[in-house]
């Protein structure tokens, strides 16, 4: 399968078999490039570098931004405690909105940023690009109202309306019969799949898990995210990968030549397993989170139960125990139509 070709984008694997990917431009910075070849962090931090580098860059010269100005505004948040503190891709997605939004008004005295404006850019934007620009310039203008740059916060009531969608895809339990099937027991990718499935955490908290993180048979998770830390039984099924898979010292998952991976390397490498299997595009990592939490809501576990081995609110465990209640229901009603039919008969 080819895959998108950007153009100034060099790729190499280095030394530790991770893939790396650098926005390279004669007589430009070099620009390092992280997330999945492809991913909308990927992508995001491609459209901030094909903007920090729409000028040549000259020996000692430094990009200034008028006191006052949008442009300071943004140079300022990116700077500060607010902005250090997000995690995961949502830097450098918020990057490369704020990016474009100060190319094209960075010259504009912030203070006088009207509401009118706000609504008229969001109206010219896609549901979902209205609601990720809306989060970036609101995170901006409360982080200027903080530091008295403006007088009031100009996004304040301001909504946009999203179509609903479940996001990521929910493996079923043919998908993950497939890949277990093809990365039997004893294989990295089964490993990686166990972790995923029985302890329902996210990409970055599982690459960190190893050894040490489990006393008397119960693993001890601080989550990266939320920083919730959580206590959970290790279930057979990952007890078996485990003991069957060769390990890294820190970590149970470990590249070729035995480092612990990054996020954004694994997630490749998870394609990778997934493309192998010849499992389609929608099977991602975060999809056996999800299918880990619908397991858990169709043997019969509450919202607060599930919420405890996730981590999530009880507003997203949710809509997982709400399927599995209603397929229960629908099974419960087959079961007393097919009694029914059984005594007219």
């Amino acid at each position: 399968m080819s895959r998108l070709r950007l153009k100034y984008v060099h790729s190499f694997v280095d030394h530790d078999g991770r893939p790396r990917h650098y926005f390279r431009r004669k007589g430009y910075k070099p620009t390092s490039l992280s997330g999945v070849y492809g991913s909308e962090e990927f992508m995001a931090a491609y459209h901030v570098a094909l903007d920090a580098v729409s000028l040549p860059i000259e020996i000692g010269a430094k990009k200034r931004s008028s006191p006052g100005s949008l442009s300071a505004a943004i140079a300022a948040y990116y700077g500060s405690l607010e902005f250090r503190v997000l995690t995961g891709g949502t830097p450098a997605k918020r990057r490369a909105i704020l990016e474009t939004f100060r190319d094209q008004h960075g010259d504009k005295p912030v203070r006088l940023l009207p509401r009118l404006f706000i609504t008229r850019e969001l109206a010219k934007m896609k549901p979902h690009s209205a609601r990720n620009w809306l989060k970036a310039v609101r995170a901006l203008m409360q982080f200027c109202v903080a530091h008295e740059m403006i007088a009031a916060d100009p996004t304040l009531g301001i909504k946009t309306k999203v179509p609903k969608s479940d996001g990521h895809h929910t493996w079923t339990d043919d998908e993950i019969r497939e890949f277990s099937e093809f990365h039997p027991l004893g294989t990295k990718a089964h490993l990686a799949l166990a972790l995923g499935l029985y302890t329902v955490q996210r990409r970055g908290d599982v690459v960190r898990i190893g050894r040490q993180h489990i006393r008397d048979g119960v693993l001890h998770v601080t989550q990266e995210k939320t920083r919730k830390s959580l206590a959970l039984p290790v279930r057979p099924e990952l007890r078996a990968a485990i003991d069957a898979t060769p390990i890294g010292h820190l970590t149970f998952l470990v590249t070729k030549t035995g480092k612990s991976y990054g996020a954004n390397d694994f997630s490749e490498q998870f394609r990778k397993w997934c493309d192998d299997a010849r499992l389609p595009r929608r099977c991602t990592f975060h999809g056996l989170r999800k299918a880990g939490c619908r397991r858990l809501a169709e043997a019969g576990c509450s919202a607060n139960e599930i919420a405890a081995w996730s981590g999530q609110s009880l507003r997203e465990v949710e809509r997982y125990t709400r399927a599995a209640d209603q397929a229960r229901l629908a099974r419960n009603a087959l079961a007393r139509a097919a009694m029914v039919k059984k005594g007219a008969a």
